[in-house]
């Protein structure tokens, strides 16, 4: 492949088609993990993509089509609260204002990409125009237990689910520890402790809706002193964009009245929101063909964590195949892997990128 390191960080590879210039089934994912992570989140996909590509090299084999495989720069957004970077700016969705946006050190994006010798100025020369991308692909882990439960390598994704992320900041009173009485303390991690086991009990409201509170940060965050401050983040995620709406509103109206309760300042910022991603029936069933010409049984899911796909669906139609991981587990240090498994995803994929042809 022809490789390149894009405006937005992203590592792209191109395999020419039968001629030059031809129009490019994208695959990929992303190379960044969250802290503490396992090494096949994202990675496997880009890895296999190469593989698969290494695999046509090998044959002197050469398609109707080109092949692209990227590795997306920053799809998890753990370090300036923003997903998706690298992928927004191939689809040309990405947002100038996010470079503003800093770090735990009060590094901003912008900064950021600039010491990695790259120009923040130069991000919309990442994107794509819609008629060079014919579809978009991605292996990846499923990061849940269905494959494992059932006994299957792999399973064809049916949808990516929808997710809000909010960033909610609770201001109480910083007082001693010993001298003031419990009835006339306003504390704001108290508080914060009740508003994670609201958003506990809206999600065990239904059985497609999952609810998270992953970060949380108490000032000023010494043993003797009662906490005037607290910021956490609220993860909401459905396959259905009402029922996911409805919820974030049910997490709002909580913390607003428990705020107001123990009468403590609340506010709270929208940060992320993305709606439901479909996978294209046309895909899905190219996907189904080559999962069954490997030898293995046909399994449909939707896919819980969100992905770099979608981004991508701003410009062209995408598919997913997923591969079973050992325990459901993944975002630890005990993601795992077998290779049989990583085996039979690369099999799977390199038989539908050869089969690989556009609706009539």
């Amino acid at each position: 492949m022809s490789a390149r390191l894009d405006a937005a960080g992203n590592c792209v590879g191109r395999y020419e088609g039968e001629r030059p210039g031809l129009p490019a089934l994208v695959l990929g994912s992303h190379l960044d993990t969250v802290r503490d992570a396992g090494r096949y989140d994202g990675m496997l996909g880009v890895i296999v993509g190469i593989e698969c590509v290494r695999t046509l090299n090998a044959r002197g084999q050469r398609l109707p089509f080109a092949v692209e495989v990227i590795g997306f720069a920053d799809e998890e957004g753990t370090r300036f609260n923003a997903t998706l970077l690298g992928s927004r700016a191939v689809a040309g969705t990405f947002r100038k204002e996010v470079l503003d946006a800093v770090d735990r050190q009060g590094i901003s994006m912008r900064e950021a990409l600039a010491r990695f010798d790259l120009d923040p100025e130069r991000i919309g020369e990442a994107a794509k125009r819609r008629e060079d991308v014919l579809a978009y692909a991605e292996l990846h882990i499923e990061q849940g237990p269905v494959l494992e439960a059932e006994g299957l390598p792999v399973g064809v994704v049916t949808a990516i689910n929808g997710f809000s992320r909010l960033r909610v900041t609770l201001r109480g009173v910083a007082g001693h520890a010993g001298t003031v009485p419990m009835n006339l303390r306003r504390d704001a991690l108290a508080g914060a402790a009740e508003c994670v086991l609201a958003t506990e009990r809206v999600a065990k409201g239904h059985a497609e809706l999952v609810g998270t509170v992953g970060r949380i940060e108490a000032k000023p965050g010494a043993i003797n002193v009662i906490p005037g401050e607290v910021t956490f983040t609220v993860d909401v995620r459905a396959p259905q964009d009402p029922l996911r709406k409805h919820a974030v509103a049910a997490v709002r109206s909580h913390i607003e009245k428990i705020s107001q309760d123990r009468k403590l300042e609340c506010e709270i910022e929208t940060l992320q929101e993305f709606g439901v991603t479909t996978c294209a029936p046309w895909l899905m069933e190219q996907m189904d063909k080559a999962v069954a010409r490997q030898g293995f049984r046909v399994r449909r899911l939707p896919s819980g964590a969100g992905h770099d796909g979608m981004a991508l669906g701003a410009i062209t139609d995408l598919c997913m195949l997923f591969v079973r991981c050992k325990g459901g587990i993944s975002h630890s240090p005990l993601e795992s892997i077998t290779e049989t498994d990583a085996a039979a995803g690369a099999r799977v994929l390199l038989d539908f990128i050869e089969h690989f042809q556009l609706p009539a």
